[in-house]
């Protein structure tokens, strides 16, 4: 699958290079850097529009389930923190209450390209 999405996006203007990384879950995450000055909006609707003429050679799985494209960049723009004032909920608490309520709306504002949530994690 990433190797069809992968050939589909050469041709791009101002395309640097392409990374991918493939799970054994199904899961892949393919990645593409540009040039600086390479207007993002510009890119991902190029991007959308490889990766329609991409759709019909993919397996049909993935088809029925979808791809996302999401733009980013390499640095972080804003960090927010989160904490308990009365030390009432753990760093998991916290972690988990961004996840659930936060982090979603927020990727949904206009300009934001990814929200990532760093934290706490339950032990297993």
């Amino acid at each position: 699958v990433t190797q069809i999405i992968e050939q589909q996006m050469n041709g791009l203007d101002g395309l640097r290079y392409i990374s991918s990384n493939s799970a054994g879950n199904g899961q892949a995450s393919i990645q593409l850097n540009f040039e600086q000055g390479v207007d993002p909006d510009i890119a991902q609707v190029q991007v959308q529009n490889k990766l329609q003429s991409a759709t019909a050679l993919l397996p049909e799985d993935v088809q029925r389930q979808g791809v996302t494209v999401t733009k980013s960049g390499a640095s972080f723009l804003q960090v927010i923190a989160f904490y308990s004032p009365d030390n009432n909920l753990s760093d998991s608490d916290i972690k988990d209450y961004v996840n659930s309520s936060i982090k979603e709306p927020l990727s949904r504002v206009a300009g934001v390209g990814e929200v990532q949530v760093f934290g706490g994690s339950y032990a297993m």
